[in-house]
């Protein structure tokens, strides 16, 4: 917990001289999706509250916005825990992914497309894989569908989507081996980019869609093993 609490602490300065639930519960989405409170953490307000330098009453409001979400869960006379999923909420996950990603790629207009954010996405991917930094992977895997998703120039579907891959990094923490999980993917992602670098996005739907699927598949199996395993 010293390391995330750490991490709060850099954090603070984003709060600005006028902070608010809603941007200490930015902080802390970002924080469960980039990976540094895994399922199952107990947030504390005091360590919390004091690395953010915020107060009980907007810590707590923070809380709730992100209960809401699916993010945490607060259990009576424990405190607030980061949501451990179970089966169906990864699947509910990934039905909502397909139907939302798939549609901003076909929806988009007429080329050449604003593609820095998913090129960069797949650098980053690229990077992690030279170093062996598998959780890095992971991470870069969930900013190339973020930056993806970021194609529609909609506000209201980048926001749906921030919870939804915030949930998803909550998945991706029960997964024993994250090199067999991510690694497969980064070659798919370079292909979308590829094809909607060529203008073609009805080609990159379909890889996207069976890339979707596929991925389904083997975190279902991999979560429905562990999940069940668990005493």
């Amino acid at each position: 917990m010293a390391e995330q609490l750490a991490g709060l602490a850099d954090d603070r300065a984003l709060l600005g001289r006028t902070s608010t639930a809603e941007r200490v519960s930015d902080i802390l989405r970002s924080r469960i999706a980039e990976g540094f409170f895994p399922p199952g953490t107990r947030l504390s307000e005091d360590s919390i509250g004091g690395a953010l330098g915020v107060s009980r009453n907007t810590l707590r409001e923070a809380f709730r916005l992100l209960t809401h979400e699916r993010l945490l869960v607060h259990e009576l006379n424990r405190g607030v825990f980061v949501r451990v999923l179970t089966v169906e909420d990864v699947e509910d996950i990934y039905r909502t992914r397909r139907l939302v990603e798939c549609a901003v790629v076909r929806g988009l207009g007429e080329p050449p497309y604003a593609l820095e954010g998913p090129a960069e996405a797949v650098a980053e991917g690229q990077r992690a894989v030279r170093e062996g930094d598998w959780k890095g992977l992971g991470t870069a895997n969930i900013h190339f569908h973020r930056e993806l998703v970021s194609l529609a120039g909609s506000a209201r579907t980048d926001e749906l989507m921030r919870s939804v891959f915030a949930e998803l990094r909550l998945a991706f923490h029960v997964v024993d081996d994250p090199k067999r999980l991510h690694e497969p993917y980064l070659a798919r992602n370079r292909q979308i980019l590829q094809a909607l670098e060529a203008g073609d996005k009805a080609e990159a739907e379909k890889v996207l869609a069976v890339y979707l699927d596929d991925s389904l598949e083997r975190v279902v199996e991999v979560y429905r093993r562990r999940v069940t395993s668990t005493p």
